[in-house]
């Protein structure tokens, strides 16, 4: 496997304790990175606002950091954290050596799930973050086989300033998928997709399409839900570790 720094980005409404059943998976320690991001899982930085560039921005400053020291990096997104890594990587394609999406990716024509649209209405998006407790993302992380613990930790992180940013990345980031496509062609060439053929939020044709334009290699994991990074570590661990070395 490469030396080159691993870089992992969480999506929503996570924390980067969502990568560590992966990064256990692939034994890494100090040759990974795995930042919370501003607002969402860590304080928010002033100035800083949650919308989709400003966090493409703050990925591509770190990611320059990194690189500045070890080199173009392996850089690794889920959810948000993926359609971030597409962006970051179009973007700045000097700075990656390969990148990996997984379960999300700029798509211009597909439609956004249900409570994603909740969550961009104004009034309605707020009345619902009123009534959702920790105790309720819980329940929703573990009916997507999230494992018990994991689910408790990530619920126990969803907060105020959390919710806040959720709503705000959702409602100006209603038109990524058209914005950020026509990028799509600078992307560095070894690029993967990795999605979840049971996705409740996710459909397969979007991943399909999407590798069909950018000629990333597809892996879909059959009986698996959203938090793939959770419920099926070690295949996903063993799928990247053949990305990178390949």
């Amino acid at each position: 496997m490469s030396d080159a720094v691993k870089f992992f980005v969480h999506g929503v409404p996570d924390t980067p304790v969502i990568w560590r059943p992966v990064t256990d998976a692939l034994g890494m320690t100090e040759t990974s990175y795995v930042p919370p991001l501003p607002a969402l899982a860590a304080p928010t930085p002033d100035n800083f606002k949650a919308t989709p560039d400003s966090y493409v921005d703050w990925l591509i400053g770190q990611i320059e950091e990194i690189a500045a020291r070890s080199g173009p990096v392996d850089l690794v997104g889920h959810d948000w954290g993926g359609l971030f890594t597409v962006r970051a990587a179009s973007l700045r394609p000097d700075l990656i050596r390969t990148w990996a999406a997984l379960n999300a990716v700029p798509a211009p024509d597909d439609p956004w799930p249900m409570l994603a649209r909740l969550w961009a209405t104004p009034l309605l998006g707020e009345f619902l973050m009123s009534i959702s407790p920790s105790s309720g993302l819980e329940k929703a992380l573990a009916r997507q086989r999230v494992s018990e613990g994991m689910a408790a930790h990530e619920a126990a992180h969803w907060r105020a300033e959390s919710r806040r940013a959720i709503l705000s990345l959702y409602r100006t980031g209603r038109r990524i998928g058209r914005d950020w496509t026509p990028g799509l062609g600078t992307l560095p060439a070894r690029g993967l997709v990795i999605w979840s053929a049971e996705d409740p939020f996710t459909k397969p044709e979007t991943a399909q399409a999407f590798c069909e334009r950018t000629g990333a290699t597809l892996h879909m994991l059959e009986g698996c839900g959203h938090w793939s990074i959770a419920e099926r570590a070690e295949d996903v661990a063993d799928i990247l570790m053949g990305h990178w070395t390949g």
